[in-house]
């Protein structure tokens, strides 16, 4: 059968730079019983070894390239599906070349050597990858999903001016987290503000620890990933770095969350004026792409000295100074610590959504020795309490700590 010309794609480009594919089109190309070998140790690696058709159409679902990029955004033209069909029969073509090797490759295989099979697409591509069918299936994949690294990731770091996936993200849903109705609507509605392109804030989430300020944040990431939602986290110590952030994100079709976890500064802190500066104002209706979001166990996010309190003036200006940085990001939301009735109210509803028949009484008797423990009560020694019983239950020993 005729070699494919892998020179000759156009927008699929970066599927052959994997090192398996890589390999195993040389070894068609050129008969190459060592690239074969190295191809196939490659898909061993992935399991992958009589599925070559299945692992290449994964790394077309995930290539980063402009058939994928438009069809996300809605403005895909004939001439770009001309050029990612012609890609795709290139591809298909290599694909094939796994039934029929060429001579020296066959021979081996003939031999003794160990072969890789073709195998089935995952059931996206079909007969003929490159026909209209197929790529309008494609083209409602990526309107869903997105585009390359976007594809099954939610939320990602920023190393070397690059997004980095974070490939285990919490999987806590809104409906997971117990009470704090007020606060909890509240983010979502300012949220789904910032999705629709209407007037929204940059928001702080303050209060004690433990009660489900991260959470809430990984939740509505979470319920809204579908609509485009994405998060870049930025450690409290790399703020400077926001504005190179926000420069890679402006060109993206997707809305994101700037995460900031834990954020405390001193006030002296020169990365005090970088905030400031990224959170001037409140995002307008013409659509910036992202939303700064904060997690403090404070409201006044800088920290005061001893010496701030000298005299009442210097003291006042403190204040303002501290309410001037909370204030920017317009919306802030506190998540009270709790009391005895909230967190034995939370207690109840993770037990009945771990079905646990333990007695309420005896349940609640437990839940306070274990928050006398731990240090305090809060949604967070509830859910580790609700764990640990869980655990014993499932085990058949007793609830013991």
């Amino acid at each position: 059968m005729n070699m494919p010309e892998t020179e000759q794609l156009i927008l699929l480009t970066d599927v052959m730079q994997d090192k398996a594919l890589s390999a195993f089109a040389d070894a068609m190309c050129h008969d190459d019983l060592k690239s074969y070998a190295q191809a196939l140790e490659l898909l061993l690696e992935e399991d992958m070894q009589n599925s070559l058709a299945a692992y290449m159409t994964d790394k077309i679902l995930h290539c980063d390239n402009l058939f994928a990029r438009r069809c996300f955004a809605g403005t895909a033209t004939a001439d770009i599906r001309r050029a990612y069909a012609h890609d795709l029969h290139i591809l298909q073509q290599l694909a094939e070349c796994a039934a029929q090797p060429p001579e020296k490759i066959a021979k081996a295989i003939s031999q003794g050597f160990p072969a890789l099979s073709r195998g089935e697409d995952n059931g996206i591509l079909g007969a003929h990858w490159d026909d209209e069918k197929t790529l309008d299936k494609l083209s409602q994949f990526h309107a869903r999903n997105g585009y390359g690294i976007f594809i099954g990731n939610k939320a990602f770091t920023f190393e070397n001016g690059r997004l980095k996936p974070v490939r285990n993200t919490s999987s806590v849903s809104l409906s997971d987290l117990k009470d704090y109705e007020t606060e909890k609507k509240a983010v979502v509605d300012n949220t789904v503000s910032f999705l629709r392109g209407l007037p929204c804030s940059n928001m702080l989430l303050y209060g004690d620890k433990g009660t489900g300020k991260s959470s809430t944040i990984h939740a509505v990431l979470n319920r809204y990933a579908e609509e485009g939602l994405r998060a870049v986290e930025i450690p409290k110590d790399r703020i400077k770095e926001i504005d190179a952030v926000k420069e890679v994100l402006a060109g993206l079709p997707f809305k994101f969350f700037l995460f900031i976890d834990d954020l405390s500064l001193e006030e002296r802190d020169d990365k005090v004026t970088s905030l400031k500066a990224s959170l001037e104002g409140s995002l307008s209706e013409k659509g910036d792409n992202v939303m700064i979001v904060a997690t403090s166990n404070r409201r006044h996010i800088l920290k005061e000295n001893f010496s701030d309190r000298e005299n009442s003036v210097h003291a006042r200006d403190t204040m303002e100074e501290q309410l001037s940085l909370s204030d920017r990001f317009g919306l802030t939301v506190c998540f009270s610590s709790t009391g005895k009735a909230e967190y034995l109210s939370i207690v109840r509803q993770l037990a009945d959504d771990k079905k646990l028949k333990t007695d309420e009484e005896e349940l609640f008797a437990l839940a306070e020795r274990w928050a006398l423990i731990k240090g305090g009560r809060s949604p967070r020694r509830a859910k580790q309490f609700i764990d640990f019983v869980y655990a014993c239950t499932a085990k058949n020993i007793p609830i013991d700590f």
